[in-house]
C-alpha cells in the first residue's frame, strides 16, 4: 500500500450548512497552490463558508480521547489538478476553525492546514433535513452561522454549482518555497438541500485578508445549501512539484 493510499483520519461530516460566494479571482490567485490552477463554474471562481460536525473521530484508526466529536468552521476556494487519467478537483483552506487544540496541532503540522482553536457552540437538529447553527468566537466576538431547509433532499446535478462545492476529493495545501502537500478525501455524494433561511454573522477579517474580506463583507451568497454529510476517509498526504 503506498503512503497516498493509506487512511490518516477517519470520521463522519455531518449537518453540513455551505454558503459560497462568486469572487473575483484576483482576490485569491496568489493562495493557488503550485501545481494547481483555480477552478470555476461557469467562469466564477467561489468562496465558501462552511459549518459542519466532527464525529467519531480516529486518527490512524485509534479514537483521541475528547478529540472525537467537534464543530468546525472553515473558509476554503476551489482548484483542480489536470493529471494524465483525468482531474482531480479539489478544496485550498484559508481558514479552518476549531474547538480541540490537538486538532489544530496535528493537522498544522502534518498537513500545513490554517487552523486556529477557538470556543465554539453549535446547535443541530438532524431531521431531516438538517436544522443547523453554528458559532464561533473570535477576538472577544461570536459569529453565527445557521440555516434552516424543508422538502426533500437530494443528490446534486452533474454540472450544477452544488456538485461544484460539495463533491471534491482532493485537498492541496501550498507554501512558499516548500512543496504543494495533495491528499485524498474519501466520501459518498451527499443529500442537499437549499436553505430556506439563512443567517450569517461574522468578521471575514478574523478568517482572511483585508482584500479578500472587503469583497466578502460586500457580496450576496449564490449558494446557500444544507448537507447531510456522510463517513469519510482523509489519507496521508504526498508531495507534488508545482
Amino acid at each position: 500500500m503506498s503512503e497516498a493510499s493509506r487512511p490518516f483520519l477517519t470520521a463522519h461530516w455531518r449537518n453540513l450548512i455551505l454558503v459560497s460566494y462568486a469572487v473575483d479571482p484576483v482576490r485569491i490567485i496568489d493562495l493557488v497552490p503550485a501545481g494547481t490552477t483555480l477552478d470555476s463554474w461557469r467562469g466564477q471562481a467561489f468562496v465558501s463558508l462552511v459549518g459542519f460536525q466532527f464525529r467519531d473521530t480516529k486518527v490512524l484508526g485509534a479514537p483521541v480521547p475528547f478529540h472525537q466529536d467537534f464543530e468546525e468552521v472553515n473558509l476554503r476556494f476551489y482548484v483542480r489538478r489536470v493529471m494524465e487519467d483525468g482531474v482531480r478537483q479539489g478544496v485550498v483552506f484559508i481558514r479552518e476553525l476549531v474547538p480541540r487544540p490537538l486538532v489544530g496541532g496535528m493537522a498544522r503540522l502534518l498537513y500545513r492546514e490554517p487552523y486556529l482553536v477557538v470556543p465554539m457552540r453549535s446547535k443541530v437538529n438532524e431531521g431531516p433535513p438538517p436544522d443547523v447553527e453554528y458559532q464561533w468566537d473570535t477576538k472577544g466576538r461570536w459569529s453565527r452561522l445557521a440555516g434552516t431547509a424543508g422538502g426533500e433532499g437530494t443528490e446534486p446535478d452533474r454540472g450544477t454549482l452544488e456538485e461544484f462545492v460539495t463533491t471534491r476529493h482532493w485537498g492541496y495545501n501550498g507554501e512558499v518555497g516548500k512543496p504543494t502537500l495533495e491528499y485524498r478525501v474519501d466520501h459518498p455524494r451527499w443529500r442537499v438541500w437549499h436553505a430556506r433561511e439563512c443567517s450569517v454573522d461574522y468578521n471575514p477579517e478574523a478568517l482572511c485578508d483585508g482584500d479578500l474580506a472587503g469583497a466578502l463583507k460586500r457580496g450576496t451568497p449564490m449558494s446557500k445549501l444544507i448537507a447531510d454529510g456522510s463517513a469519510v476517509t482523509v489519507h496521508w498526504r504526498t508531495q507534488i512539484t508545482g
